[in-house]
């Protein structure tokens, strides 16, 4: 119950499209993330099989891939969401926001961590790819395209291909 108040003042302060506190029950972000609750809960407790069966069924139903391995804080915002895919071994931290498009991947097949860390505050714009066991320091803002594939400074803001300081 409480993800759920969190999620409705979240969505209320993050989207000014919201009209009623019902329609929280519609978005992605956050239908996604109550699959990723139930898929991360049996991963932690090595039900592997049924964490990704679980975490496919919210992939399918919102076009958002977040593996039950990944490790989430409080307050995360996807806004749209279509097409973002968050990797087995990313950590995110709290008050993040991710727009539509956005790949949180690795770039090795090592069973190792393989895939970025992003503290709190961070907001990654559409498309952003950022690959790799890199950090993504807290406040940093990821603009819209951009590629990363090395660690960010907190409180800075990286845009092209490949990501370089604004």
């Amino acid at each position: 119950m409480k993800f759920i108040k969190e999620q409705i003042e979240l969505i209320k302060l993050k989207d000014p499209a919201l009209k009623s506190i019902w329609e929280v029950f519609l978005y992605p972000s956050f239908i996604v993330q109550i699959y990723y609750k139930l898929a991360h809960f049996l991963y932690d407790h090595k039900h592997y099989f049924l964490a990704r069966f679980i975490s496919e069924k919210g992939k399918r139903k919102t076009g958002i891939e977040i593996h039950p391995g990944a490790k989430i804080g409080h307050n995360l915002f996807i806004d749209h969401g279509e097409c973002v895919v968050i990797g087995e071994t990313v950590v995110i931290g709290d008050n993040v926001t991710l727009h539509h498009g956005v790949t949180l991947g690795g770039v090795t097949d090592s069973k190792e961590k393989r895939h970025p860390t992003l503290e709190d505050n961070v907001l990654v714009g559409a498309h952003a790819q950022i690959l790799g066991n890199i950090v993504i320091g807290q406040n940093a803002k990821i603009g819209a395209g951009a590629v990363v594939l090395k660690s960010v400074y907190p409180n800075t803001t990286v845009v092209g291909i490949p990501a370089k300081q604004k």
